[in-house]
């Protein structure tokens, strides 16, 4: 799978609502470092931990 914002290879694909975006480790990172400056990761925090109770 190719990475959603370039041509290179995905390292992580997600999927919601059967869509599945991919990203590669540089663009991952990119928007780790976004969701940490706001309230989003410890939603995605809540809701990994609930999935996985």
């Amino acid at each position: 799978m190719q990475c959603h914002y370039c041509d290179e290879e995905a390292a992580v694909a997600v999927e919601k609502d059967h869509i599945k975006v991919g990203l590669c480790e540089r663009h991952l990172r990119e928007r780790m470092e976004e969701l940490s400056d706001s309230d989003a990761l410890e939603d995605i925090e809540g809701q990994i931990e609930d999935a996985l109770e």
